[in-house]
């Protein structure tokens, strides 16, 4: 009878440590989850704000070609960023989107020393709206890819970390990238002056 009873006692620990264990996975897994669709989100949202932003370009582009028709370089690498963008964009590449904001930040930059050249230029109503919408962007960039590093953070934390770095594996959750800028200049946004 003793054995009988103890053999009962063990089945039932045995059922309880799997059912914990189970719990523990389910719990982990639905967190994966839920970091890597808040990843994809943010990356979205970055993403919108990159579009809206090359989407003016065009319109800056043209606002200013009347003023410096000799500044021909400028135009060409707000087209090769905005090209790079778009690549970026159809392969949901973070890399290869910081690639596109760093060029596009060097042509911006460049475009501010030829603003000051033309004060004309500096006066034209549409060039200083579009001056506007580009700082606002800027502000709303910089705000969405401080968001999606913190949650990429917080993802590659819960891949990495014991024990839902088991769960990780099981399921093939991977590391997500950081959108990072690698060069100092381009850390902050492009100074809009008028």
């Amino acid at each position: 009878m003793i054995n009988l009873a103890v053999g009962s006692f063990i089945g039932i620990g045995v059922f309880v440590i799997i059912i914990v264990l189970l719990v523990l996975v389910i719990q982990a897994y639905n967190i994966l989850v839920d970091l890597r669709n808040k990843v994809r989100n943010s990356w979205s949202q970055i993403d919108i704000q990159l579009k809206r932003r090359f989407d003016m370009i065009p319109n800056l582009v043209e606002t200013v070609k009347g003023y410096a028709k000799h500044e021909q370089s400028i135009f060409g690498a707000f087209a090769e960023a905005r090209q790079l963008y778009q690549h970026a964009s159809e392969k949901n590449d973070v890399g290869l989107a910081a690639q596109a904001e760093k060029s596009l930040g060097g042509a911006l930059s460049r475009l501010m020393v030829v603003q000051e050249k033309y004060p004309e230029l500096q006066a034209n109503s549409n060039f200083q709206e579009l001056m506007e919408q580009l700082s606002d962007t800027e502000d709303k960039i910089s705000f969405s890819r401080q968001f999606y590093n913190d949650t990429a953070m917080k993802m590659n934390n819960k891949v990495e970390m014991f024990p839902s770095n088991i769960v990780a594996g099981m399921f093939h959750f991977e590391k997500v990238e950081y959108f990072e800028i690698t060069v100092d200049a381009q850390k902050e946004a492009p100074k809009v002056t008028f």
